[in-house]
């Protein structure tokens, strides 16, 4: 039993990457997704993505370059990564649609919250590039927007570890996972969720958000069966 209609994942680049550290490993792209098309098929969930560009491009690094031109860059990797995740998806058998905040034509849909909720209720994953399509935002402002566009119930962040923590695991071996949490007392301890943009959109619009690790099997279905899992910001 599903506990949850309709979801934005939120993946980042280096996800994508695997053990390569860098560019796409394509093995890695088709584990992910056949986890999602299972457990779509399994629980009938609407599921959206937003997917980061860190695995081609690092915006913030590059101190030198315009940062709407290093933020362009970056949206062309984000473009990238979901290009390889609807490729993955057709290989598996399985439909999705890629939409991109920028206008490109020739290799997908430009972003209409319309369109992408008919594809959702259609059953397809959509996979949203180029994160809000303007620079200065983070693809996890752009989860945010979009979950609140498309009326999502919740934001899923994947990442390496079991939820948010008391302090970094790897460095702190005293360091606690945090179960619940309140958006406020994320901003305010500046704890590494989501950037302070995105945490104050979900906060606005009630998007709860949940941190958990991706990188053990099951974990996404137990998510949205309502298994106790991850880290829940929510009010």
């Amino acid at each position: 039993m599903k506990k949850y209609n309709r979801v934005l994942l939120k993946l980042s680049g280096e996800s994508l990457a695997g053990d390569k550290g860098m560019g796409i490993d394509f093995e890695k792209v088709l584990e992910i997704c056949a986890e999602i098309k299972e457990v779509v098929e399994k629980t009938n969930v609407e599921v959206a993505i937003v997917v980061g560009g860190g695995n081609f491009w690092r915006g913030r690094s590059n101190q030198h370059m315009d940062r709407c031109t290093s933020d362009h860059i970056g949206m062309l990797g984000t473009t990238m990564n979901a290009l390889a995740i609807n490729d993955a998806f057709k290989q598996l058998g399985f439909e999705s649609r890629v939409q991109t905040g920028i206008e490109m034509r020739q290799i997908a849909e430009f972003y209409i919250k319309n369109r992408a909720e008919r594809h959702l209720q259609k059953g397809r994953v959509v996979i949203f590039g180029c994160g809000t399509g303007s620079p200065f935002f983070s693809t996890d402002t752009a989860a945010a927007l979009r979950a609140a566009e498309i009326n999502a119930d919740i934001v899923l962040k994947a990442t390496n570890v079991d939820g948010i923590y008391t302090a970094d695991p790897k460095k702190d071996k005293n360091a606690t996972m945090i179960e619940e949490i309140t958006y406020i007392d994320v901003l305010n301890k500046k704890l590494n969720v989501m950037d302070s943009t995105a945490t104050t959109l979900c906060m606005d619009n009630e998007i709860p958000i949940l941190v958990y690790n991706m990188n053990k099997k099951g974990n996404l279905e137990k998510v949205i069966t309502g298994k106790k899992i991850g880290t829940i910001v929510s009010k």
